[in-house]
């Protein structure tokens, strides 16, 4: 109950805040998800140190106000209690406080310290909460979000107007939820704004029941609570899905995150979700960068292997403009099968899902695990770089299964995905499920989304993980029968064709025959009336009768 009415409270937090953007005309502005986001995340640690310094000094959980029993302290008891807190607690001021800035709201210039605030606090928590880019340079927490108003007039208003929404509840209560609350948060809060918005690489929000199948698949029932001190890695992360379901599935404590995307407004929405999820520790991993031509993520000069890899990379896209860049020597061992030829027209459909795909293989540990989202063309692809992986894959018998998901799973994009597993200690079966019927058909928007039902989702995870064999659904194959098949991994390629026989008396197969050749006679008479009738229209035609 409890729940629910925080979840509803922080739900009406976020539309007022949109509301608040749309009486500013920043309504739908390319900069709104900035404010929507930021705001968010300065209520968010707020709150956050509140709760902290309640659970280390019971004069501040006891205070009715806790702000002011903490702005009385001296500047050394204050230090002294911000240094006891949790690492993922953001180091704020009393002058940071919301209810600071609600008391100064009548002084000029309220839009410029708002907008200091958020500064100083970005400034104060760089080294631990800013993103990096791949040339070194930090993305901090926080804009002048005032700066978005054009009309400066209107500036002050703004910011009270979002101060006020701030002031009206508190997160303290829900900090010991669990990651389903988070999840559902963080996908209504960026609902507007993780669409594919034709930015260099589209930015997919991939669906909680495809994340959730990769990690549950990837991190067994059996191995939860037991898996410690693993790298966890995303080359195309986007807000984090993927990568906040595996760490949920491994523990939060036990995993450190690794990331790199190359735009800016999702490595600033995956900033957001660690924080959400006590992933703060993982944060100086994020990179916002070209993975491709610059991936980040070293160990020395090589590049770092990782225990775990998820990713559901673009597929077609544009990047004729690096493609010799990436044609080197020094990349031939990584891009062992090829690089895609720039297309002479349509260049936004070149392959660029195969290049991630061998950057995720290069990148795996020896006894590694993995799990990508590929279009479903390419488990059957007959020649090209696609039979190039899958081959690799099987030689080198580091292929733990494939699931065919259904079509129209992902809303954005009409195209049929498939997910990969890759397992270096599979030796043995590997098992291959055609979940393409499951599902049930909705509206989502103005597209049509096929949604996967608990139950759906739940057979798919046990049918892979126990290597299961069900008609029409699944089968387990060896190396060698995928070799002979020409290394397609369609599970409909290797089904059984069924043949149903019926018991008949000698008497009722008698009638059957005759019955045949009689319709057999019957149709061979009609045709033959056919062709004379034929004949003699055409002859009549020829003499003009």
């Amino acid at each position: 109950m409890v729940e629910m009415e925080f979840k509803t409270k922080t739900l009406h937090l976020i539309d007022n805040l949109k509301s608040v953007c749309a009486n500013y005309g920043l309504g739908n502005d390319g900069n709104e998800f900035k404010i929507i986001t930021q705001v968010f995340l300065y209520k968010f640690l707020n709150d956050k140190f509140a709760f902290e310094a309640k659970k280390l000094n019971k004069k501040v959980a006891k205070a009715e106000k806790w702000d002011d029993v903490l702005t009385a302290m001296s500047d050394e008891q204050f230090e002294m209690l911000t240094l006891e807190m949790n690492p993922d607690t953001a180091k704020l001021k009393p002058t940071h406080f919301i209810s600071y800035l609600c008391n100064q709201q009548s002084k000029p210039d309220f839009g410029k310290l708002f907008d200091d605030t958020l500064m100083d606090i970005a400034s104060r928590n760089n080294d631990v909460f800013a993103v990096k880019t791949d040339g070194g340079a930090k993305v901090v927490l926080f804009d002048r979000l005032s700066h978005f108003v054009a009309d400066e007039s209107k500036r002050d208003a703004f910011c009270r107007a979002i101060i006020n929404n701030l002031s009206e509840f508190s997160f303290e209560r829900i900090f010991t939820e669990k990651f389903d609350f988070y999840a559902a948060i963080f996908e209504y809060l960026i609902k507007d704004y993780n669409s594919n918005s034709g930015g260099k690489y589209a930015e997919y929000f991939t669906p909680h029941a495809v994340a959730r199948i990769m990690a549950k698949i990837l991190v067994p029932k059996d191995q939860q609570g037991k898996i410690k001190n693993v790298s966890c890695y995303d080359p195309s992360a986007g807000s984090g899905t993927l990568l906040m379901n595996l760490a949920h599935a491994i523990g939060e404590s036990r995993c450190t995150l690794y990331a790199q995307d190359i735009s800016q407004k999702s490595s600033s929405l995956l900033r957001l979700n660690l924080i959400l999820n006590n992933l703060v520790h993982s944060i100086p991993n994020v990179i916002q960068g070209n993975t491709l031509l610059q991936p980040y993520h070293k160990d020395g000069r090589e590049l770092k292997k990782f225990d775990y890899i998820v990713s559901n990379p673009p597929f077609k896209l544009d990047f004729s403009d690096f493609r010799d860049a990436l044609d080197t020597k020094a990349n031939q061992e990584r891009f062992f099968a090829g690089i895609p030829n720039i297309l002479k027209t349509a260049k936004d459909k070149m392959a660029i899902y195969q290049l991630f795909l061998q950057h995720i293989i290069y990148s795996l540990k020896p006894g590694g695990k993995a799990a990508v989202v590929v279009p479903t063309g390419f488990i059957t692809a007959q020649s090209g770089i696609d039979k190039g992986i899958r081959e690799y894959l099987v030689k080198h018998k580091m292929l733990a299964g494939v699931v065919s998901m259904p079509s129209n799973i992902f809303a954005s994009t009409g195209t049929n995905v498939s997910i990969v597993f890759m397992d270096a200690n599979n030796k043995g079966k590997v098992i291959l499920i055609d979940a393409s019927n499951l599902g049930e058909k909705v509206k989502d928007g103005k597209n049509q989304k096929t949604v996967l039902k608990p139950e759906e989702e739940q057979r798919i995870i046990d049918v892979f993980s126990g290597k299961k064999v069900e008609d029409d659904f699944s089968v387990a194959v060896s190396y060698e029968e995928i070799s002979a098949k020409n290394y397609s991994l369609s599970a409909g390629q290797y089904f059984d064709v069924k043949i149903e026989y019926v018991d008949i008396t000698p008497r009722e197969f008698a009638k059957k025959m005759k019955d045949y050749t009689e319709n057999l006679e019957k149709m061979f008479d009609d045709s033959h009336k056919l062709e004379r009738e034929i004949k003699k229209q055409l002859a009549g035609l020829k003499y003009g009768k």
